[in-house]
């Protein structure tokens, strides 16, 4: 199209003849008709000769008796010289016989245009051929580490159950789906987690829950809540830790797999959820067995209850127990994020009100009133994971994506 000898501008010609004419037709107009029009010094044969301006490409066709097309002209000329010589070429009123219309289209910075290029090719380059050399000290040590984890992993029971190497003198254990949880939690320093690789429950683990405290810590998904299922008939636990919804524990950060094992719910609230009772209708459509909040436990040495753990008398992160105790009683309401954070606390009249402006970093209620079917539809379009409440009535569809949780009275 130019040369590259001449790469400073391109001239855009249009062309539109009244007749049929060819490429050597429109080249010779040009050279013809702009002769001695601007002198010696931008005569187009000698910039030519010189390699000022380079090859006029001509492109054009022909149809129904008129012929219409593109001239592209090169030049290494300055910004007036150009401007000069683009001007000349639309003096240009016949090519052969035919009358003809020149029009220059515009003037294209061949510079401006390579810089573009550049620019975007330096763009690919370094998001996508530099490799990552930045040096992380925790990633280092993680990787450090993470071998020596994995060397200390280990079986338990006959059934060579994987393990962590605490499992056995821990007073407490994790129960995990399989050996690549068992692993992940390993790469973060928790060393008591043991794996029940798959649904049928190995009495080892059964065993092990009967002696020691006992948390669940499954996937987000169906297969997690089918285990976690199968796991609480058969086996004494203690807590439930929630995984995110979709989320596999072994793909778990480390961050979130504190916090999900830090909010871990006391069993009491979740057990009955897996457990339907009117056996006669589909399962989505069964109404939802909801669990009364346990006694508190008594003081020892004393004859009343331990009263309510306050935000005032407290000043470590709350627990979703905390929070029902804090908001039962109370006429409250509280929205709560996805660490237990209070988002926003409100009288329980103005729940409804309060949910239309709520955004996606709210994922639970917990609510001193009685939530009827509305009120959970309005929740789970909301996206909400949980709601705790005093009591729920008139509950038809239970929908699978929220978890209730009923706080006694």
């Amino acid at each position: 199209m130019y040369s590259p000898d001449t790469t400073k501008y391109l001239i855009h010609i249009n062309l539109a003849a009244e007749g049929v004419v060819e490429k050597p037709d429109v080249v010779g107009a040009i050279f013809g008709q702009t002769e001695g029009l601007l002198g010696e010094d931008l005569d187009l044969r000698d910039l030519q000769r010189t390699g000022r301006v380079g090859r006029i490409d001509v492109q054009i066709t022909s149809k129904k008796g008129e012929t219409r097309g593109e001239i592209l002209i090169s030049t290494s000329l300055d910004r007036a010289e150009t401007a000069i010589l683009a001007a000349s070429i639309e003096t240009i009123d016949r090519v052969g016989p035919c009358v003809a219309h020149v029009t220059v289209e515009s003037v294209e910075d061949i510079r401006v245009s390579k810089r573009k290029k550049i620019v975007e090719r330096a763009k690919e380059l370094l998001l996508e051929r530099f490799d990552d050399g930045t040096i992380d000290s925790d990633e280092l040590l993680d990787d450090v580490r993470q071998t020596i984890r994995v060397e200390k992993i280990g079986s338990v029971g006959e059934e060579r159950i994987p393990a962590g190497p605490n499992v056995l003198d821990s007073d407490a254990i994790i129960v995990v789906e399989g050996r690549a949880d068992v692993l992940n939690l390993l790469r973060y320093g928790i060393k008591n987690a043991v794996a029940v690789e798959g649904t049928n429950i190995p009495k080892t683990v059964i065993e092990l829950c009967e002696k020691k405290t006992a948390t669940a810590f499954f996937d987000g998904d169906r297969g997690g809540e089918l285990i976690l299922r199968e796991l609480l008939q058969v086996a004494d636990i203690d807590s439930v830790a929630f995984s995110p919804r979709g989320k596999s524990v072994e793909d778990m950060t480390r961050k979130e797999v504190i916090k999900t094992l830090r909010n871990k719910v006391p069993v009491e609230y979740i057990r009955d959820q897996y457990f339907e009772t009117s056996s006669e209708l589909p399962a989505d459509l069964r109404p939802p067995r909801v669990v009364e909040e346990p006694e508190a436990p008594e003081r020892k040495g004393r004859g009343h209850a331990a009263p309510a753990r306050t935000r005032e008398s407290n000043a470590g992160p709350l627990t979703l127990r905390d929070h029902i105790d804090e908001v039962k009683g109370h006429s409250l309401a509280r929205f709560l994020s996805v660490d237990l954070a209070i988002v926003k606390e409100t009288k329980v009249d103005e729940v409804e009100k309060a949910i239309e402006t709520m955004d996606e970093a709210v994922t639970g209620l917990v609510v001193d009133r009685p939530v009827d079917q509305k009120l959970l539809d309005r929740l789970v379009w909301k996206g909400f994971s949980y709601v705790a409440a005093r009591d729920f009535k008139g509950i038809i569809k239970r929908p699978l994506s929220i978890r209730i949780m009923k706080m006694g009275t």
